[in-house]
């Protein structure tokens, strides 16, 4: 069982599409940051975003452990025709963790019955410090160019910030709040935003996990509430993990969800695997899968 107290760092305890357009008329740069973990547990791990889901779920969730990792991920949304990549680089062994990534995302959205493609790149790096052994801040900084392909043939780019905290209220239970694209260059896609998340962890094996996201740029009713488990079977050599996950999300605006996912872990590398499929008010689907190679252990 030796690999379940790493494996707290390695599979986040307890992953986010965003803010109530989910059957998109348009790309959002949060909800197309989801890898498979986070989409796998409901759109959640906000209070245990180890690994590269500081860069998009709370930057604040790095200095939770130390490690050296290197990501890189895959998603794909039939309904939209969406490519969903990212690639991330994270160091925790030192005072001031931090992150470098960058996400590519090209879409192909129906708006007025016509198709209109479009495509993002983002880039960035986030930063995290423990203040006190309970209490973690974090930001990140993030430059986006945003192109589309219709008649207007608009471009934004610009660049923007997020600011996350985390506090560990025991040892088996984490919360945080988010607030994205604070402060900085507008754009709809990249909307000023606010997230919450728990993570309860009662075993080394299981973790339950709990978020709420909300638009603040939006003028009609919005809140995406979403969570999941997680439980984690080790081999009896303790040496090979396999994280089990199931989770569920509500949108106000787009409907209810379902999600789960699996995935293999060891000291060297993790691979994961996530799915969620919309079961009301649509049928929106997304897959995301993603590579770790973990460093040497400090």
């Amino acid at each position: 069982m030796r690999i379940v107290p790493v494996a707290t760092g390695l599979l986040a305890f307890v992953a986010t599409g965003v803010l109530g357009h989910v059957a998109r008329a348009d790309a959002d740069g949060l909800g197309d940051a989801l890898g498979p973990r986070e989409l796998a547990l409901g759109d959640s791990l906000r209070a245990g975003s180890t690994g590269a889901l500081a860069t998009s779920l709370n930057p604040a969730g790095l200095a939770l452990t130390r490690e050296l990792v290197f990501e890189g991920s895959y998603g794909y949304r039939p309904d939209d025709d969406a490519a969903l990549v990212g690639l991330s680089a994270c160091d925790s062994t030192n005072a001031a963790p931090g992150c470098f990534y960058y996400r590519y995302a090209s879409t192909t959205p129906t708006v007025g019955g016509m198709d209109q493609h479009q495509r993002s790149h983002v880039g960035g790096f986030t930063l995290s410090r423990a203040f006190t052994p309970k209490v973690i801040f974090g930001s990140g900084i993030k430059y986006f160019n945003v192109k589309r392909d219709d008649m207007t043939d608009e471009a934004d780019s610009g660049v923007n910030w997020d600011l996350g905290g985390l506090v560990r209220v025991t040892d088996t239970l984490n919360l945080a709040v988010v607030g994205y694209n604070l402060m900085g260059s507008t754009s709809a896609e990249f909307p000023r935003s606010v997230g919450a998340g728990a993570t309860l962890r009662p075993t080394p094996e299981l973790a339950a996990t709990f978020d709420g996201l909300w638009n603040l740029d939006s003028s009609d009713r919005t809140g995406r509430y979403g969570g999941g488990l997680e439980y984690f079977v080790s081999t009896s050599q303790g040496r090979v993990g396999y994280p089990l996950r199931l989770g569920a999300l509500h949108d106000v605006a787009s409907g209810s969800f379902l999600s789960g996912g699996f995935g293999v872990a060891t000291l060297k590398m993790g691979l994961d695997v996530g799915l969620r499929k919309q079961v009301t008010d649509g049928d929106e689907l997304q897959v995301s899968a993603s590579l770790r190679v973990f460093g040497p252990r400090m």
